[in-house]
């Protein structure tokens, strides 16, 4: 098992959409064998340039401890997710 962190940026919409996005990924995790250390929403923010027609994003930081196929899945997903503008996958040295 090793550590990641995980961010993405949730399309601006109303709270419980977002809250069902960040919720699909944290099962996502646990239904593929990781476990979610930690979720850190820092809220809605001011993107630096436009993406997708979208000025603001909604970002998550996940703290997740995962074997890389979980986290491959995971990405897999992220890729294809409409609800997502951006995402970013870093493993932690420990």
């Amino acid at each position: 098992m090793r550590k990641y962190e995980v961010i993405f940026i949730v399309k601006p919409m109303e709270e419980e959409a977002t809250n069902a996005v960040v919720e699909k990924f944290t099962k996502l995790f646990a239904a593929n064998g990781g476990t979610v250390d930690s979720e850190d929403r820092w809220g809605k923010k001011r993107l630096a340039y436009e993406i997708k027609d979208c000025t603001e994003g909604y970002y998550v930081l996940l703290n997740v401890t995962a074997e890389p196929a979980c986290v491959a899945e995971v990405d897999r997903v992220m890729k294809i997710t409409d609800d997502l503008l951006k995402h970013m996958v870093v493993r932690v040295e420990e």
